[in-house]
């Protein structure tokens, strides 16, 4: 009999697979696995022979009717009270356990619990997990009467009124969207679990049931819902729609996986988007296609989840109370300290008003939100936002005042993101919305990534946020029009996805936008510069040597100006804190830092004016560390002796700060080898000097690599005398510097020891990438600047980001004898991007053979390793 029920079953489960692959439905189809389900459990129950005292009662999603192919079989064996008395006294009922066994044997991954309608009331009164299943749980077979008794038994009248359970349902959910970093647009979301996932459509049927269930003797679904007048039926439609879509991909994910599994992972991102459909188009991938369709339905259930939760609030549990009401003006009220429309006309009478909501909350900061029936209002009358709404001046005016008003900016924005109007109003943000970049550089969609710069812009001018950058909030306060800084936030990343420069089409539509909104010629132009180059400084800060003058002069010249360079450092700071979290450190804060410090230098003095000598660079340095040593420092002769080794251009690419460390450490040491580590200023500095030898640089960034520790700069330089120079920028793998001594004194004995004699130094381990960074293959490039600058060859390496991949290179380096005199690193999600100035063994630029021979030599380094 099992055999047949268990061959029954796997017929029923590869006829819905292939139905599946057919394109049918995902919503027939988890009704339809959890009828064939129902009937194997069925079957085995009645083969099994339980007697009337038991009840098989179907919990959790499978009580709903719902099977995913991963998912658990949740089930209630409900017992009497004969036999409930017969377990206490034997602890196992050895029928209830062949059932259990046998379901296992049909190939179902079963969940049980075998209790009484008293331990079932008991258990629900103390745990919410319990009380929720038993609210949807679903009589299979066995004793109906049995299973009656225990939904009495949990009903609200005795245990979590409608009331309560709601506030715990709330609780619980805000909890779990925490869990999730309250962001449904995670890089690999949970279908589930995430914001706007399934999880927050089955709490509207949740709580709703528990109310309905009370009043009106049914369990609701998502139909009923809109039967009993709860639902509108454009509401109704959405969560359906939204419900088939991410039953859609949770059912694919399963199949994939061949097991339960929520997370939505690169891989399995990429083989969802081909299953269904999705192709490469011009300007964006497959995968993007389909993310973006994902990203909207969340955002889109995410709304109504916030929506509807707050509307069953007002409907049904804040009518004991009597919230008190005040005017705010004739379209808007004030009513248990949130907004509201003053009628259901509003909107339709002064669309203007769709607007002006937004600003009456900035305005006064102690409401606490908008009324659901507003929300829902919002919602209606968004076809009002059309040509002549954008185009009537009082709409306009709103606009900007909201972009002005000193408070609550960000949420406004947020707010009127969530409610549809910002799409609406701005139809260039309407595109982006959704829209996601298939890397591990860009954390966010488009959409929110722009409205998480705004937000970061704001922070630098509130107090409360002032010890975050202080620097950044400094230079805030000094802002003619912060507004336009806001404004440049909004628009900065707002053309991608076309196809084409994002930057040079993004100043377009600023510029469009600002034509539109009557403001200056001269403010626009701002905005449009700051939008088309947006990325400059940062690409300047990370993949260019900043020390070196003429970087900084060529910088200078393209911004201009003190005001526009302020603007740019705020929007950069904030376009990169907002990109990633995990990308921002403190190295990247001070490299910004520096290159604002050192351009608005240069522009007090004119960005015409001449451009100091290297000599002079190099004097004025050595006055100022010399300055710095006085009194202090050690004897002046053997200062300038131990100076006279070095080039000038030592002097000029090193701060005068790190010269004086430099020549105290080194002069200390009395003729020793010096291995210094020192955090100053927020960043981790190693310098060496020792005898000048080949594999040095190969040597150190290996060491350094296997000390966990992750380089972000190497300045190489030799002294006449044959010594290095070399000073190494590093950091912990999370981008934080290193501020423990002990730390410290470890990393400059792991160094001492293993540059004695750098040869020997272990050749890096084979570690394997991070699991995401495999979705991202990226063939390795060695790119070299046909004009050596300085007498160097510039050499860029764009590569995959894996463990290893600085002294894979260096090793490179060394087998070729190219001596480098310098390094920046960069890393962009799953992309490396390295930046070296080199010379050959002649101490001259690479000609074309070296760099053809160092291009091999890199390629094989870089090449797949086992593993991977």
């Amino acid at each position: 009999m099992q055999a047949e029920l268990r061959a029954s079953l796997e017929h029923r489960q590869s006829g819905i697979r292939a139905r599946f692959d057919a394109g049918a439905p995902a919503g027939e189809l988890v009704a339809e696995r959890a009828a064939a389900v129902d009937d194997a459990l069925r079957g085995t129950w009645d083969h099994l022979g339980l007697d009337g005292d038991t009840a098989l009662v179907a919990v959790g999603g499978y009580g709903r009717g719902e099977l995913h192919p991963g998912s658990d079989v949740d089930l209630l064996v409900l017992v009497g009270k004969r036999r409930a008395a017969a377990l206490k006294r034997r602890r196992k009922d050895p029928r209830i356990e062949s059932f259990v066994a046998a379901s296992w044997d049909l190939g179902l991954e079963v969940g049980h619990a075998v209790r009484s309608v008293r331990q079932c009331a008991d258990e629900a009164r103390r745990d919410l997990t319990v009380i929720t299943n038993l609210v949807e749980s679903r009589h299979l077979v066995g004793s109906r009467a049995l299973f009656e008794e225990m939904r009495e038994a949990v009903a609200p009248a005795r245990m979590w009124p409608a009331g309560e359970f709601f506030n715990a349902k709330e609780r619980e959910q805000r909890e779990r969207h925490l869990r999730h970093r309250d962001s449904g647009y995670n890089l690999e979301p949970n279908v589930k679990e995430g914001p706007g996932g399934l999880r927050d459509i089955q709490t509207i049927a949740w709580v709703a049931r528990r109310y309905f269930g009370t009043h009106e003797g049914a369990m609701p679904g998502l139909r009923d819902l809109f039967d009993h007048g709860f639902l509108t039926e454009e509401e109704f439609r959405s969560l359906r729609d939204g419900q088939e879509f991410l039953w859609q991909a949770r059912t694919a994910l399963h199949y994939l996986a061949g097991r339960r599994e929520d997370r939505l992972l690169f891989d399995r991102q990429i083989a969802i988007a081909v299953h269904f459909g999705y192709r490469d188009a011009d300007h964006n991938l497959g995968v993007e296609q389909f993310m973006k369709r994902y990203y909207r339905a969340i955002q889109s259930l995410s709304r109504l989840n916030e929506l509807l939760l707050q509307l069953f609030r007002e409907r049904f549990l804040d009518r004991a109370g009597r919230p008190s009401v005040r005017r705010l003006n004739r379209r808007f009220q004030v009513r248990g300290g949130e907004i509201e429309v003053v009628d259901g006309d509003v909107f339709r009478r002064h669309p203007f008003a769709l607007l002006e909501l937004f600003l009456l909350l900035q305005q006064h900061s102690e409401l606490g939100g908008v009324r659901g029936s507003t929300i829902r209002q919002v919602r209606r009358h968004l076809y009002l936002v059309d040509e002549e709404f954008r185009g009537d001046l009082a709409c306009r005016s709103l606009f900007l005042e909201i972009l002005r008003e000193p408070r609550g900016l960000a949420r406004a924005l947020r707010r009127m993101h969530a409610y549809g109007i910002l799409g609406r109003y701005l139809p260039e943000f309407g595109r982006i919305t959704g829209l996601m970049q298939f890397d591990l550089f860009h954390a966010y969609t488009v959409d929110e990534h722009l409205l998480r710069t705004v937000a970061y812009l704001r922070r630098f001018g509130r107090p409360d946020h002032r010890d975050e950058l202080p620097h950044c909030s400094d230079v805030f306060d000094t802002l003619p029009k912060p507004e336009l800084l806001h404004l440049a936030g909004l628009f900065h990343d707002i053309a991608k996805g076309r196809g084409s420069d994002h930057s040079e089409e993004g100043e377009r539509d600023a510029a469009a936008f600002c034509e539109r909104h009557g403001i200056s010629r001269f403010d626009a132009g701002l905005v449009g510069w700051l939008v088309r180059h947006h990325l400059t400084m940062s690409m300047t800060a990370q993949r260019e040597d900043i020390s070196d003058p003429a970087v900084v002069r060529r910088f200078a010249d393209l911004v201009g100006d003190g005001v526009r360079l302020d603007y740019l450092y705020l929007l950069t700071v904030a376009d990169m804190r907002a990109t990633n979290p995990n990308l921002w450190t403190d190295w990247k804060a001070s490299l910004l830092r520096d290159l604002y410090q050192a351009t608005r230098r240069v522009l007090l003095h004119g960005v015409d004016g001449r451009v100091p000598a290297a000599a002079e660079l190099a004097r004025e340095c050595r006055d100022e560390a010399r300055r710095q040593l006085a009194g202090t420092g050690p004897a002046t002769s053997r200062l300038e002796d131990l100076w006279e080794t070095l080039e000038s251009d030592y002097f000029v690419l090193t701060s005068p700060e790190a010269v004086a460390w430099h020549a105290t450490e080194v002069l200390a040491a009395d003729g020793e080898p010096v291995v210094a580590v020192r955090t100053h200023r927020k960043r981790t500095e190693v310098f060496f000097h020792v005898r000048d030898q080949d594999h040095l640089f190969a040597a150190a960034t290996t060491l350094l690599e296997r000390a966990g520790l992750t380089v972000v700069d190497a300045r190489v330089f030799t002294t006449h005398t044959g010594m290095s120079f070399d000073s190494f920028t590093v950091a912990e793998p999370d981008g934080v510097p290193i501020d423990e001594p002990r730390r410290r004194d470890e990393i400059r004995r792991v160094l001492a020891r293993g540059l004695h004699e750098p040869g020997k130094a272990v050749y890096p381990t084979n570690r394997l990438p991070r699991r995401q960074v495999k979705s991202f293959p990226i063939p390795a490039r060695v790119l070299f600047d046909d004009h050596p600058a300085n007498g160097r060859t510039v050499m860029e390496v764009v590569c995959g980001d894996r463990p290893g991949v600085l002294s894979r290179i260096g090793w490179a380096l060394a087998g070729t004898g190219a001596s480098v005199h310098g390094a920046k690193i960069a890393t962009f999600g799953e992309r490396a991007e390295d930046v070296f100035r080199l010379t050959n063994r002649a101490g001259r630029p690479l000609d074309a053979e070296e760099r053809e021979n160092l291009r091999a030599h890199i390629a094989r380094a870089l090449g797949p390793r086992e593993g991977e």
